[in-house]
């Protein structure tokens, strides 16, 4: 019962989103295994349509094809499906069946023909294969060597030379067995070719070695082997390379991007650029670089107008990421649309076309993308800014184009000078003097990021052209306008002066309300202590035979007597059960003491020259006792451990940080993957151990701080919800490589979490299908992950308002001061300071006081100082 609905689900959700890569996986094999072979049929083309299909994926099919075919009808119907299959990836093993399958047709008419051709055909794409191409070429040889026919032995030889002149792994193999097969001594030019083929693979060794050392998908080993084959220059080469890092990397866009560019400006060969092309936008079709790049590619090599619309049609149905994305596709599409109108003519087809363009753009923006994204990706107009110059220029329509941009000023953009300068502009250059003016005069009344600016132009434009009665105006409205701003600008000051002020008396009321309860908590405490001390008085009265208590109370840590120093004082009990007074130390010994404690506490002593070796451990629970013997067991696990060095205060209390040093590097590099982990419910900092007074600006941050299509970002999750419970969340979209929650230094969830999934399209969706959704009663927000840029915090420093006072440029944040601006006088010195000066709009200063006896604190012995602290 359950496969007919999950079917159902299927077919429901490919009706919704076409371009759900897993979906259409899932119901292929769904199918197949309830052999509809039909339904698998119409299923794969589907997807084949849509998407390019892996090696796993085609061999499945071709497999399944083959084991149904009967006639010659169904071998042709093989046939095509094959030739479908090469055209998506490079694939060694497709390209042996092929030529495997084509021999069983050698008694079919033209069938000789026909595997010699497919044979020839998969030599030219993956002949050149270090590591595959030989099952190929030993195919091959195999196939011509059991035809009895007299030409055959020249054919194997013919075979035999190509391959020994190209580099390839186990060439030593081939040459020994091609002695071994020729009657005929060796050519000399054979065994030249054949020594430069075993030069050349010595070169490109390390890369393959590299690569198969690697784990997939090696982008990083194949990246640097593009560079190497790209300095050689050999196009044969290059390609292959190209192709072999594709199979395993094909939703790499820059990986396309760098392919086509490269066929675009050195091959130029149509079919096999427009090719690339297509597969680049099929396998990553929310990139919208590929397809701006692809239309160019059909427009530079002559494609029909028809298939670069319908090409430019299926750009706006791939599902962009950003909204930005959809201006950029059209404005490709417009420039191009722009190239084929012939100006010279005053009315044609294509400029009726291209103006119907623009006004299906600006449609389609504010429809269509303004409602998935909230915005229509073209703040500025740039859409409109061009056909306003298109109309102006090429068309000399300056009629339309001022109608196009009042329509630009409407949308938020008359505040901004650029703007208003770009209009003024075209005027100057397609327009007349009266517009220019006027254009002018809107921009110094609209203006309000650089007025100055426009009133300069303005005046300028007058100085030079305009009479006395123009010049006059200008003035006038500059000097009006100008006044105003600056009246604007006063108000801002004030209004920031006044926050500031507001800000600084918060934070003193919230220092005065700390400074009263600590004083209401230390008074508490002094009464508690007076009412212990009534308490033993009266019990003294009472005939209690306890000893004097001293006048000066020891600290706290040394109130408690240790066992033995109980024992000790049990002899000098004197007669009758009263106790002899115990000799205390004086303040000075205790101070000594004390001193000598803290210089009994060992000291860490760190090499930084065993940095490399050295981790540093962080966040750690205060409460470890043996933090050393605690943390081995899970260091060890990387490495020998030389030594565990963790960090006291002088007081001996662990300070929740230490230092490993291992025996090897690489076990302190594979000791910084333990980063985060929970120890004791606190997540565990692990990062390299690093001089910051050599390095100040080394931060150790293991996440990306950029934009990641593939990431999402996730807010608003209750702190109840664990990874496992997100995972399966998530995971019905596509499929999940990681999920982080974020925590905070405790481990505690903070209602945040970033998913990572294999693919960008797999992440828009998501973003599509989670925002909004709920969990647990909390509603969630998804999008992709684009962390904002840290600030750096500008420095305080006073600007001077246009009325002359002091106005801060930054006041203080929520914890007020600075901790360096604490005062170290005891409160009860302290002395009200002078009111801070108001600006000349607020209340008059108070008169300063000049006498010193006002100034100055009296000058005081310590005996006062002490009395002063001591007082009850």
């Amino acid at each position: 019962m359950r496969k007919p609905s999950l079917l159902r689900e299927l077919l429901t959700e490919l009706s919704i989103n076409v371009y759900d890569y897993n979906c259409h996986v899932d119901l292929i094999r769904l199918l197949r295994l309830e052999g509809e072979l039909t339904k698998v049929r119409m299923a794969r083309q589907k997807m084949s349509e849509i998407f390019p299909l892996t090696e796993e994926l085609w061999l499945e099919w071709l497999h399944d094809e083959i084991s149904m075919a009967l006639d010659g009808l169904d071998r042709e119907h093989v046939y095509d499906l094959f030739e479908k299959a090469v055209k998506d990836y490079i694939c060694p093993n497709i390209w042996l069946e092929y030529g495997q399958y084509s021999v069983g047709g050698i008694g079919q008419k033209g069938g000789l023909e026909k595997v010699r051709s497919v044979f020839e055909r998969a030599l030219s794409s993956v002949g050149l294969h270090m590591t595959k191409g030989l099952a190929i070429w030993e195919a091959y040889r195999e196939f011509e060597s059991a035809i009895v026919e007299a030409a055959r032995l020249e054919k194997v030889h013919s075979l035999f030379r190509r391959q020994l002149a190209i580099p390839l792994f186990d060439m030593e193999a081939t040459f020994a067995e091609y002695e071994e097969w020729s009657e005929d001594p060796i050519p000399e030019s054979v065994i030249q070719n054949y020594n430069k083929a075993l030069q050349q693979l010595e070169k490109y060794k390390p890369y393959e070695e590299a690569l198969l050392q690697a784990e997939a998908p090696r982008l990083a080993e194949y990246q640097a082997y593009i560079d190497f084959e790209m300095k050689i220059g050999d196009p044969a080469r290059v390609q292959l390379i190209f192709e072999r890092a594709l199979v395993e990397n094909c939703l790499v866009p820059d990986l396309w991007i760098r392919y086509s560019q490269y066929l675009d400006r050195q091959l130029k060969v149509k079919d096999l650029v427009l090719s690339v092309h297509n597969r680049a936008v099929r396998n990553c079709p929310w990139t919208v670089a590929l397809w701006s790049r692809y239309l160019l590619a059909m427009e530079r090599h002559g494609v029909d107008h028809q298939v670069i619309s319908a090409t430019f049609e299926k750009a706006l149905s791939a599902g962009f990421i950003q909204a930005t994305d959809y201006v950029e596709i059209w404005q490709a599409y417009l420039d191009y649309l722009r190239r084929r109108v012939d100006f010279k003519q005053d009315s044609s087809k294509e400029l009726e076309e291209l103006r119907s363009a623009f006004t299906r753009a600006l449609e389609y923006l504010k429809q269509e993308v303004e409602e998935r994204f909230n915005e229509s990706g073209d703040p500025s107009c740039m859409i409109m800014q061009n056909w306003a110059r298109i109309e102006a220029r090429l068309c000399n329509n300056m009629q339309k184009a001022r109608e196009l941009w009042d329509s630009i000023m409407t949308k938020g953009n008359a505040k901004y000078a650029n703007m208003w300068l770009e209009y003024y502009n075209l005027e100057r250059a397609h327009g007349d003097t009266q517009h220019c003016r006027k254009a002018l005069h809107r921009a110094v009344q609209c203006t309000s990021d650089y007025p100055e600016h426009v009133c300069e132009v303005l005046l300028t434009m007058e100085r030079t052209e305009g009479t006395l009665e123009d010049w006059d105006i200008a003035v006038q409205k500059t000097e009006t306008r100008l006044a105003r701003v600056n009246e604007q600008r006063i108000k801002v000051a004030e209004k920031e002066a006044a926050l500031a002020q507001q800000e600084e008396e918060k934070a003193e009321q919230r220092k005065r309300a700390r400074a009263e309860k600590k004083a209401l908590k230390k008074k508490k405490k002094t009464r508690g202590a007076d009412k212990r001390k009534a308490e033993e008085d009266d019990e003294k009265e009472w005939g209690d035979d306890e000893e004097e208590q001293p006048s000066k109370r020891r600290k706290v840590e040394d109130s408690t007597p240790s066992a033995g120093e109980a024992q000790d004082r049990e002899p000098e009990a004197g007669l009758l059960g009263k106790s002899v007074p115990v000799d205390v130390d004086p303040p000075s010994k205790q101070k000594e003491r004390a001193a000598a404690l803290k210089r009994d506490v060992p000291k860490v002593p760190h090499d930084s020259s065993k940095d490399s070796i050295t981790v540093f451990v962080s966040n750690l629970p205060y409460s470890m006792s043996e933090p050393d013997v605690q943390l081995r067991p899970l260091f060890e696990a990387c490495g020998e451990v030389a030594e565990i060095r963790p960090i006291f205060s002088n007081r001996g209390d662990f300070r929740g940080y230490c230092y490993v040093e291992f025996k090897e590097e690489k076990s302190a590099l594979q000791a910084l993957e333990l980063d985060r982990k929970n120890v004791e419910g606190r997540p565990m900092f692990v990062s390299p151990c690093v001089d910051k007074s050599k390095n100040p600006d080394f931060k150790v941050f293991r996440y990306s701080t950029a934009l990641e299509k593939h990431k999402l970002f996730v807010s608003g999750l209750p702190f109840s919800c664990t990874k496992e419970e997100l995972e399966e969340i998530c995971k019905a979209h596509g499929t999940v490589k990681d999920i982080r929650l974020v925590t905070n230094r405790a481990g505690k969830p903070k209602g945040l979490a970033y998913v990572e999934y294999e693919s960008e399209s797999q992440a828009s969706q998501a973003v599509l299908k989670m925002d909004g959704m709920t969990v647990k009663e909390n509603v969630i927000k998804v999008a992709i992950s684009n962390p904002p840029q840290r600030k750096v915090p500008e420095k305080p420093e006073a600007r001077r308002a246009p009325g002359g006072a002091l106005v801060p440029r930054q006041i203080y944040g929520a914890r007020g001061k600075g901790r360096t601006q604490l005062s170290l006088l005891p409160r009860a010195l302290q002395r009200p300071g002078a009111p801070a000066a108001q600006a000349e709009n607020g209340p008059a200063p108070r008169p300063a006081v000049t006498t010193s006896a006002a100034t100055e604190a009296p000058k005081m012995s310590n005996a006062d100082f002490a009395k002063l602290l001591l007082r009850k």
